[in-house]
């Protein structure tokens, strides 16, 4: 079967020859016509998260699923041959940049009718993401004001939408070329991140969803309301993720001291700083799917690569410049 593959941290990913999926009896196997690109795929291929990510190399990359049902495991009963699904698989189990992948009947749903398999497969990670921020997390409620950082991109542009429906107002930093496209989603506060520092144009937020870390986390932390949350989805981890993920003590105080500045700032503040890295959940797909066939939240595919292009996509994670999601598609 054919796939993309690391073989060492830090070195570009390579075709090769690995062998079939080994599919459980609670497992389905799916045809792959779609595998959405995400940060977390470069920060795994540059061992950014090896302190607590470790797979044993070669490892298949890729994180999100789009594809046809071709076999399902004996304890299967919600899936059968034909379906058409999407997913993010289970941390151990990734691996989207190949011809087929045996997911976990847990992790999976059937996509929304409304779209295509490639707008389908733009989606898992980013809409789980925006949804335990959000909701799980969150617990965003009509007239709260919401901060989302880069709303142009992959978590942002869904995550603006997301937080529309559940009533909140909306604010968001872009670029001034994508003013008009964020507005279009439901942003009503648009910040051009270039020009203007949002730290004193905003105020009084109850949550904000940070992909940027570094200053900028610090920043918002400065534009919460007392009692507010900022959610930061790079970063630094924090000693619940890594209890979590089920790290050892020394991880633990490891994550602990990343995260030690920033939580001081933001008890100072009277806000708190959480970490959030997304698990995979079907159900929750599930209600994904219900909001995009509904007309709640679309999908934005900014350029899709065919599976030869592979390598090129990947490296292309983080250039900037692209609205919503990149693609790869398999005939």
């Amino acid at each position: 079967m054919r796939a993309f593959v690391i073989t060492k941290y830090k070195e570009p990913l390579q075709e090769a020859e690995v062998p079939e999926p080994v599919v459980g009896e609670h497992d389905v196997l799916v045809q792959v016509q779609a595998a959405g690109l995400n940060v977390v795929d470069e920060k795994i291929r540059s061992g950014a998260f090896k302190s607590f990510l470790r797979f044993e190399l070669p490892q298949v990359m890729g994180s999100d699923v789009a594809g046809t049902v071709i076999r399902v495991g004996a304890k299967v009963r919600d899936f059968t041959l034909g379906d058409q699904v999407y997913a993010q698989p289970r941390t151990n189990r990734i691996g989207t940049f190949a011809e087929r992948i045996a997911v976990h009947e847990a992790d999976l749903a059937l996509k929304p009718e409304s779209v295509t398999l490639e707008e389908a497969g733009s989606l898992p990670m980013v809409a789980l993401t925006a949804w335990q921020a959000l909701v799980e997390r969150g617990n965003v409620q009509p007239g709260q004001r919401v901060l989302i950082h880069a709303g142009s991109g992959g978590v942002g542009s869904v995550a603006i939408q997301l937080a529309k429906h559940l009533g909140a107002t909306v604010a968001t930093t872009v670029s001034a070329g994508n003013a008009d496209f964020v507005r279009e989603l439901g942003a009503d506060s648009v910040v051009d991140y270039r020009t203007q520092d949002f730290e004193r144009l905003l105020d009084g937020y109850d949550l904000v969803l940070d992909s940027v870390g570094g200053e900028n986390l610090e920043k918002s932390l400065r534009v919460l309301r007392p009692g507010g949350k900022a959610i930061g989805i790079v970063g630094p981890p924090d000693a619940a993720f890594a209890r979590e993920r089920g790290l050892n003590p020394v991880l633990r105080l490891a994550m602990a001291a990343l995260s030690s500045k920033i939580r001081r700032q933001a008890k100072k503040l009277g806000v708190t700083y959480e970490f959030l890295f997304m698990h995979p959940s079907g159900d929750q797909l599930r209600q994904i799917s219900a909001l995009v066939d509904k007309g709640v939240l679309r999908p934005v595919v900014g350029r899709v690569f065919d599976f030869d292009q592979t390598v090129e996509a990947v490296q292309s994670i983080g250039t900037g410049g692209l609205r919503g999601k990149a693609v790869i598609t398999r005939a």
